[in-house]
């Protein structure tokens, strides 16, 4: 398919978006004040915290949970170790689906309490989706719920989640539902983590994600190194097979948004090269990924590009700012950047067909790109912000001699940002888009652009529930005014 730039000067009066499933036509026609949603207080989870976070029994018990998860991962070896080839996968899918009757009388009393089925029900109609997003065979949708029928802890907590992800989009007020769930699941989880037993890694994915909906941006990382642990103790990583796979690469999607968070002074958690097999050499992660023919590989390929833009970026801040002795000198520098963005290129050259849209139109001031398959839309947002990245960092030498084309437009990356949430409302989606919108939107000068990516922030939160309009006061200070309540600017 032929990329063309949208017009990077767009005018008020020449939208032309036909196609957006968040907005109407009414609400993007003009890109006038009149077409801003009216501005609410941001519910941003560092400033405005609500009773669920302030708890002192949820910081207990999470506190207790941390512990718990590192004294697992610093004991000898598990119990039961995870296995590249599956081994281990199918004695954990045996052991969960042959649990004992008392498990199943168990979970059937979990459920006649209260809301339980309606959070039941909310997980794998909506929340799973999110989990699910680069995995087409659904493991946290149809595998897990499943695999809750028989272990009581799995199944307190997806209704943690559910519920949380519940109290979080309608913002309900003294709603404990989630934080009693939350207790639970961590009490009857603990004797699996003494046990060192595998089955507690995607339990404890499952509560580090709503942890996330719950923390401050610039604690995500606190909350992500348990789970880090926990996979570097039992040897799982991208490749592992089955379940604990398609778990690796969940987690992996939250240890890139922090990084993303970080603004280039961090990397994963998680490092790149601990995504491969154990023995993997960095040159052999192409063929490694497009082996599997499998276009969700092709998909969790783009993420660990986009963590190794932020490994690339952060090695070289930390050498420069920090004088860290890492060895990424300019040379350094300059080659890594040159053999990634190459990889980069390919990626985007190789997509199976999965991966391209079925849509393009060009569309001011955004184009609009849909796609059917879930792992493209967020994939191919993921190359655009991996580009950007590149492109803000490339090094100076390289500027003058090379000729990058339209890729080597920031501007045109951050517009295909844009238009590709702006496109594809998927829930899992445009959650993990706020990092890549917030990198994309301030390169971004036409205020009809401003408007409409403040809206669809304050979209994803209503939505999803996942906080997203904290990042708004920060799009505001890059731009240098503020967006009032009527939708009209105010010089900073």
């Amino acid at each position: 398919m032929n990329f063309v730039p949208s017009d990077p000067d767009p005018t008020p009066g020449s939208a032309e978006h036909g196609f957006s499933p968040f907005f109407s036509t009414s609400d993007l026609t003009a890109a006038t004040p009149s077409g801003v949603s009216p501005n609410v207080s941001s519910p941003s989870m560092t400033s405005r915290p609500d009773e669920f976070m302030l708890s002192q029994d949820y910081l207990s018990y999470r506190e207790e949970l941390r512990s718990l998860i590192f004294h697992t991962a610093q004991s000898a070896a598990p119990t039961r170790q995870g296995s590249p080839a599956g081994a281990d996968e199918v004695k954990l899918t045996h052991e969960l689906h042959n649990g004992h009757l008392q498990s199943h009388r168990d979970t059937a009393r979990i459920l006649s309490i209260g809301k339980r089925v309606f959070y039941l029900r909310n997980y794998v109609e909506q929340v799973a989706s999110w989990l699910d997003m680069f995995d087409g065979d659904r493991v946290f949708g149809m595998q897990i719920p499943s695999l809750a029928q028989t272990s009581p802890p799995l199944l307190y907590a997806i209704l943690a989640l559910s519920a949380r992800q519940i109290e979080c989009k309608e913002k309900r007020k003294n709603s404990f539902d989630s934080l009693e769930l939350y207790q639970e699941a961590i009490r009857l989880l603990a004797p699996l983590l003494v046990d060192r037993d595998v089955k507690i890694i995607p339990i404890c994915v499952i509560l580090c994600c709503l942890e996330m909906m719950s923390a401050s941006a610039q604690d995500w990382r606190r909350h992500l190194e348990g789970c880090a642990a926990l996979f570097s103790t039992f040897g799982v990583h991208g490749f592992s097979g089955g379940m604990l796979q398609a778990v690796f690469w969940c987690y992996a999607r939250m240890d890139l948004c922090g990084a993303l968070i970080s603004d280039g002074t961090q990397c994963t958690l998680f490092q790149p090269s601990r995504w491969l097999p154990a023995g993997t050499e960095a040159h052999e992660a192409r063929s490694l990924f497009r082996a599997s023919q499998n276009p969700d590989m092709h998909a969790n390929y783009s993420v660990w590009l986009c963590a190794k833009t932020c490994k690339l970026i952060s090695d070289r801040t930390r050498y420069n700012e920090l004088a860290e002795q890492n060895g990424c000198t300019e040379e350094v520098f300059t080659n890594r950047w040159l053999a990634l963005w190459d990889e980069l290129q390919v990626w985007l050259g190789t997509r199976p067909r999965e991966l391209h849209p079925v849509k393009t139109a060009e569309t001011k001031p955004f184009p609009q790109i849909l796609y059917v398959h879930w792992a493209a839309i967020s994939s191919n947002q993921l190359h655009h912000t991996a580009c950007i990245l590149m492109l803000d960092s490339m090094p100076k030498p390289l500027k003058l001699t090379m000729n990058l084309g339209m890729a080597g437009s920031t501007l045109w990356h951050a517009k295909w940002v844009c238009g590709i949430s702006l496109s594809n409302p998927h829930q899992g989606c445009i959650n993990n888009a706020i990092q890549p919108l917030w990198l994309a939107g301030r390169l971004l000068s036409h205020r009809s652009e401003h408007e409409i990516i403040i809206k669809l922030l304050r979209s994803i939160e209503s939505t999803t529930g996942w906080g997203s309009c904290w990042r708004i006061p920060d799009l505001e200070s890059a731009w240098g005014y503020k967006v009032r309540k009527s939708g009209s600017n105010a010089a900073s």
